[in-house]
């Protein structure tokens, strides 16, 4: 259903925190021509929690504009409000975005069975493919893989974003889901070896800035040009250690800066990054081949 390089979108915004509605047509564009396999708006990345609900379905609104059928639409629409959730997912549809993204709900600590209900209330209510989002370190709850093939038989959740960056899970996941859920790595370190465990593509970071070398990665695993995507992925090896050297999106929205697709700011609590951050982002961009 989704495979390839799925780039979780920046939010571009102007030096003054207002999102950048001109600049993010242009990013998805882009994005697009650079051969990415698909975009996914209001993540973790996009800043999502920073963003009115407003700001948020004009975003999702005008990537899907921008994308024109040409790749999926993945709108994030995660919260940890079940309610609020449903409305982001009934947003994302009428937007006409291809699936939603949603996270596993952060703070509250759900059970399993809390899990269970909020995701199976959220597809009931919205005919639309959902992935689950399982990212523990933001999230803090990580779902059970037998909750996630409880979950797997609802007709309407297609599969699971998995940022756990632990390699024996995609192989129980599908075990426990059948080859047919769909797994896309979280985790942009992990990528090729998550495809070799069973998975289908990876929502990256990384992707904002090298489109084009992520998505040429992913082509070659799946062209069988094994030797092609371990080498692009040891080429990008020291830009997705670099964009993860503070809390992401503050490194990569400043690597773009560096592009000119957006001013570098993140909206509060996140701060600017440090100079020693932004040293080692250039070193790597330069490393990589994205800047002279």
């Amino acid at each position: 259903m989704f495979k390839g390089s799925l780039v979780a979108l920046i939010t571009p915004m102007s030096a003054d925190g207002a999102v950048d509605e001109k600049a993010l047509e242009r990013f998805v564009d882009w994005q697009i021509r650079e051969g990415t396999h698909g975009v996914v708006p209001v993540g973790t990345t996009g800043e999502s929690p920073t963003l009115s609900h407003e700001e948020h379905k004009r975003v999702v609104e005008i990537t899907v504009a921008v994308a024109k059928g040409r790749v999926p639409v993945i709108a994030g629409a995660g919260s940890n409000s079940t309610a609020e959730a449903i409305d982001l997912a009934r947003h994302a549809k009428q937007a006409g975005a291809d699936a939603a993204l949603v996270v596993t709900p952060y703070y509250n600590k759900p059970t399993q069975e809390g899990l269970y209900l909020h995701f199976t209330a959220i597809a009931d209510a919205v005919d639309l493919p959902i992935i689950i989002y399982n990212i523990p370190p933001r999230s803090v709850i990580d779902m059970s893989v037998e909750t996630m093939a409880r979950l797997a038989k609802h007709p309407n959740i297609v599969g699971v974003k998995d940022a756990t960056a632990n390699l024996a899970r995609p192989l129980h996941t599908r075990r426990a889901c059948g080859e047919a859920f769909c797994q896309l790595s979280g985790e942009d370190h992990t990528a090729i070896a998550f495809l070799a465990a069973g998975g289908a593509g990876c929502i990256s970071v990384t992707g904002n800035v090298a489109p084009r070398l992520c998505s040429q990665m992913q082509a070659a695993w799946q062209d069988g040009r094994v030797a092609e995507a371990m080498a692009l992925q040891n080429r990008l090896l020291p830009l997705h250690d670099a964009l993860f050297t503070e809390t992401s999106p503050g490194p990569v929205k400043y690597a773009a800066s560096l592009l000119g697709h957006t001013a570098e700011t993140c909206r509060l609590p996140l701060a600017p990054c440090g100079e020693a951050t932004r040293a080692r982002v250039r070193a790597a961009m330069a490393e990589v081949g994205l800047l002279n």
